[in-house]
């Protein structure tokens, strides 16, 4: 499996905690504003505006809060102008990183970014040096406790759409178009699935893998990224072995 997938599982576990949960409730409801500004409120209509909606409900933030983001996107209330933002660099032992921003200042977020690079042992590189590694998809993650077997489970995802299903360890991760996850979900959904996890994504297509000696400085960058305000998500090819992941946790 993807040793981000791992390390994107146990930084969904850690980030229970009130400032970590108020800091991912504001940016959850920044992607919400933006997707309703650029393909319109129609959750039905807009599939980004859908899958950030579904998202910000999977971490429990409030309904009213969700439509009002909803709102200000639709230009039904104020507040500040977001534009999307990416950035790509390399890491220690040379993995790749994909940063995308919602920001209101373009220089203030490149200036926190960059030096975020810099401070941990990163590069920034140019536009296009590291995107071409990265594909848009869906991912959905399923508890191997409460899934049904394998046959069950293909069966239900083959038929909604679905790409591909891997053994991710303690869970089935199954791979979609980004089209497709709407339909993977609710067929999932529909026949008693407790989902994990779902959500837009960017899959890497190869790993780099990652040993002992550089897997802390690598984790140090990427979290320090992702804790960055106007930092939406961050993606990386690293591939760190489970139970070195699991001494992070």
């Amino acid at each position: 499996m993807s040793g981000h997938s791992k390390w994107s599982q146990i930084k969904r576990k850690k980030s229970a905690t009130d400032e970590k949960r108020g800091r991912m409730f504001s940016k959850l409801l920044r992607a919400v504003e933006v997707a309703a500004r650029e393909g319109g409120p129609n959750v039905e209509g807009n599939m980004t505006l859908a899958s950030a909606v579904q998202k910000a409900r999977d971490y429990s933030v409030p309904t009213d809060n969700i439509e009002r983001a909803i709102k200000r996107g639709a230009g039904e209330a104020g507040g500040a102008r977001y534009e999307e933002v990416k950035y790509e660099g390399y890491g220690p032992a040379g993995v790749a990183i994909l940063v995308e921003a919602l920001t209101d200042n373009r220089n203030r977020t490149g200036q926190e970014v960059r030096h975020t690079f810099s401070r941990l042992g990163g590069n920034l590189g140019d536009p296009g040096s590291v995107a071409w590694m990265f594909h848009r998809r869906g991912l959905v993650a399923i508890d191997k406790t409460v899934a049904p077997d394998e046959d069950r489970l293909l069966e239900i995802i083959l038929e909604a759409g679905a790409d591909d299903l891997r053994d991710a360890g303690e869970q089935w991760e199954i791979v979609t178009e980004p089209e497709a996850l709407r339909d993977v979900r609710k067929a999932l959904e529909e026949a008693g699935v407790q989902i994990a996890s779902a959500e837009l994504t960017m899959l890497p297509q190869n790993g780099v893998p990652v040993g002992r000696d550089k897997a802390d400085h690598v984790l140090r960058l990427v979290e320090a990224l992702e804790d960055l305000e106007d930092v939406q998500a961050v993606y990386s090819n690293f591939d760190i072995p489970e139970e070195i992941l699991a001494e992070t946790g």
